[in-house]
């Protein structure tokens, strides 16, 4: 809760509201954000992806093997592929094919009639030296680095820059590929982890050759390469659809501390299961892996570089001690798993989806593992961290996110959210049934919105409109016209919004029904009105 004591306080507040401005958009944003006609006829069903890695230059070669479902007549095919990488050839049904290129998209011409209802397939081969991260997993690209024993540690993370940094693919997340295989050749004496289950590995000439299989589906930032000097451990965890496989591949030097630390990880499960249900994949198993870089959350395929420390980087993020009770980047990016791999945006102005449900699980693990209070202790404490700045959701079609906020103060919308209802279990029985409901789809917010507030029995439209698509926060305006009457009113807020509030005055618990118009409320006493801690709103008495 914000509290203001005077009126004068609350004007200076809006006053100093921080602003932004609108990004000029390109041909390049749209063609990276939208449903370009030559997206919109195919449907992906599988790729195979294989690739060499070659440390000493810091480049790649490689190719990826397109199956695809067409879905209406159309004979131009959109991929995408970021420079430096060129694409070196693209065949099907072995004819070379025909491609133009404007910035990352590649127009190809296909010769083959496409006739709705059938399976094609392109093989796509390309080379060159992707770009590096500077700032990853932040600045996405591949990051060459090497371990304490001065053997190559590399990595792919590319959630904001896009998957087509590094390989060639239609990159829209609208669209999940329903399968994958992954085949990476290294260097003898490296590994590579990536997603899904290791299912053979071709030794020869001084390098190996990893496959890895994904038999659901994927969301494509999702998928990665990891290189290093590993070595495994793991565990089988019981969980609520039966035994799943739990492996761990770490640094050689990590090897005995990760066995201690990652215990973690078990932790999660349980928890997480109970809140949200299921681990999505079971069938792909569950992976954490060493990066030299913070973690992502790549499918089946977590990666790990938190230091093995609690908290972020060893600090709590909400300030009150909750936050050193476990590690940060194994609960957060394993929370994905969830909320961004089993429900996915279909366009990242709505990663709201993914990341405001993911802080919010960080509070239900501890929620879970050391009571309610301990998670709602936490998740007020982030409040430090939201700006207020912009939305929280971006600009549809041409890959614009929305605030940071979408982290801390999406996480408060759903705490808030939560008390609304004020039934723990139903709360449960929502973010489970999210999952069930999605299960293995892209979403856009619209369906979650409707989601919740059907299984609310309650218009929430309003609440997300203003938390969601609105920068302020609404604050509760409250004056004593008389020594019995309350007057009640929101400002600083869309015109629309009513949302209820639990109050306390003078001793006395009430819930409340603001509006943008003033109510009145008979009382037996002016006292202060004491806002419950858990709404994420402003309180200003005019005197």
């Amino acid at each position: 809760m914000i509290r203001f004591t005077s009126l004068a306080i609350l004007v200076f507040f809006l006053a100093i509201k921080p602003s932004y401005s609108q990004k000029s958009f390109t041909r390049a944003d749209t063609l990276r954000g939208s449903i370009t006609p030559e997206r919109a006829w195919w449907d992906l069903n599988h790729y195979h992806l294989a690739v060499e890695i070659f440390p000493e230059t810091k480049s790649i070669k490689g190719s990826n093997t397109i199956r695809y479902r067409v879905v209406s007549e159309h004979q131009v095919l959109q991929l995408d592929l970021q420079e430096p990488l060129k694409i070196t050839s693209i065949v099907q049904a072995g004819e070379k094919l025909d491609f133009k290129r404007e910035e990352a998209a590649h127009f190809v011409t296909l010769k083959k009639k496409q006739v709705p209802g059938t399976f094609e397939e392109l093989v796509v081969s390309y080379e060159g030296q992707p770009k590096e991260a500077i700032r990853p997993p932040w600045d996405g690209g591949i990051t060459w680095t090497k371990d304490s024993n001065g053997k190559s540690f590399i990595a792919s993370s590319n959630q904001g820059i896009g998957s087509s940094i590094w390989w060639p693919l239609k990159d829209h997340p609208a669209d999940e590929v329903d399968s994958l295989m992954i085949s990476v050749t290294v260097p003898d004496g490296l590994m590579d982890v990536s997603n899904g289950r290791l299912v053979g590995i071709d030794m020869g000439n001084g390098k190996n050759t990893y496959h890895w299989s994904v038999v659901n589906p994927i969301n494509d930032y999702g998928v990665n390469i990891n290189i290093g000097d590993y070595v495994h451990f793991g565990e089988k965890y019981a969980g609520e659809k039966g035994t799943l496989d739990m492996d761990y591949f770490v640094l050689r030097e990590n090897l005995e501390k990760a066995k201690v630390h990652f215990q973690d990880a078990a932790r999660m499960m349980k928890a997480f299961e109970h809140w949200f249900g299921p681990y999505p994949f079971y069938e792909d198993g569950f992976k954490l892996v060493d990066a030299p870089y913070l973690g992502m959350e790549h499918q089946s395929s977590v990666t790990y570089g938190n230091g093995y420390q609690m908290g972020y980087r060893g600090r709590d993020l909400s300030g009150t001690g909750w936050g050193l009770k476990f590690d940060f980047i194994i609960i957060h990016e394993a929370g994905h798993e969830w909320f961004a791999n089993n429900i996915t945006y279909k366009d990242v102005a709505d990663m709201w989806i993914h990341e405001s449900f993911t802080n919010y699980s960080e509070s239900l693990f501890l929620d879970y593992h050391y009571g309610k209070e301990a998670g709602q202790e936490y998740v007020r404490g982030t409040r430090m961290n939201i700006a207020n700045d912009r939305p929280i959701i971006g600009t549809y079609g041409v890959n614009q996110r929305g605030s940071g906020d979408m982290y801390y103060k999406g996480g408060n919308l759903l705490n808030m959210l939560r008390e609304i209802l004020n039934d723990d279990e139903k709360w449960r029985q929502i973010l489970r049934g999210l999952n069930q409901e999605f299960y293995h789809q892209t979403v856009n917010t619209q369906q979650i919105e409707s989601y919740i507030s059907q299984a609310f029995g309650m218009d929430l439209t309003p609440i997300f409109d203003q938390y969601l698509r609105d920068e302020r926060i609404p604050v509760l305006e409250y004056y004593y016209s008389d020594n019995q009457t309350l007057q009640y009113r929101w400002i600083s807020s869309i015109p629309s919004f009513t949302m209820p509030v639990d109050v306390e005055i003078g001793g006395e618990k009430v819930r409340i029904q603001p509006k943008t118009a003033w109510s009145e409320l008979k009382v037996t006493t002016n006292a202060e009105v004491k806002v419950d801690p858990d709404y994420y709103i402003g309180i200003s008495r005019m005197r």
